[in-house]
């Protein structure tokens, strides 16, 4: 089967680094839907307005080596266990192919490239290639007693988050109002380090909205250096 992408994602992310670890654990992170030009008739999208949410049938296309081992080593065990490959969302599969459930916010029906779904709660990358959409169904697509495996275990922990009074005058200066600031603290507090880095001196960038976001993590708290 051959495959060619119906969309692109467009996030505040330019590269991998610092992207929630999954759809939905930044319910406010905004994105958007734009699609290809021979995708861009209303008609695609006729009746999705009566849906809330959407599932985003994706590729992890950042990640340019083959998978080549059966087993992964998943963040939420801290980076040491190793289960397998299939037994976890890793995006170092066989296939490089991602999924997501995304809030709809709202639909622009009619803009200079066609209709543009806004969305809220993205994992994926900027630029990234959306294969499929399809409609979250309730009755379908929730299983509220389902058990989730190792992940029931192993309860994330978000980090305490502190931007100084320079910093965040900074960033509004640079175009970013109080709701997208808290967002950028509701990503941070995700912990985007790699789970084997536990240095508190070192500092990390990760890009945002155009910038270039610098932090260090002691303990449970992370904060903004510049």
């Amino acid at each position: 089967m051959e495959i060619k992408p119906i969309a692109r994602f467009r996030s505040p992310f330019s590269s991998k680094f610092g992207i929630p670890k999954q759809a939905g654990l930044v319910a406010e992170l905004e994105g958007q839907i734009v699609f290809e030009p021979e995708y861009r008739n209303p008609d695609f999208l006729r009746g999705m307005e009566g849906f809330d949410f959407l599932w985003l049938i994706w590729e992890f296309s950042a990640n340019k080596h083959k998978a080549n081992s059966p087993v992964v080593r998943p963040p939420v065990l801290g980076g040491n266990e190793k289960v397998g490959v299939f037994a976890t969302r890793s995006p170092f599969r066989p296939n490089n192919i991602g999924l997501s459930s995304v809030k709809i916010s709202r639909i622009e029906w009619e803009t200079s490239k066609g209709p543009v779904i806004h969305v809220k709660g993205g994992d994926l990358m900027d630029g990234t290639p959306i294969y499929d959409i399809k409609p979250y169904v309730v009755y379908a697509d929730c299983h509220s007693d389902a058990r989730s495996g190792f992940v029931d275990d192993r309860k994330w922990a978000k980090l305490d988050v502190e931007i100084s009074g320079e910093v965040r005058e900074y960033l509004i200066c640079q175009g970013l109002n109080d709701e997208k600031i808290e967002i950028l603290k509701e990503v941070l507090a995700q912990d985007p380090r790699p789970h084997y880095q536990k240095d508190p001196h070192k500092v990390y960038g990760m890009p945002y909205e155009g910038l270039d976001i610098h932090f260090s993590v002691c303990e449970k708290t992370l904060t903004v250096v510049r």
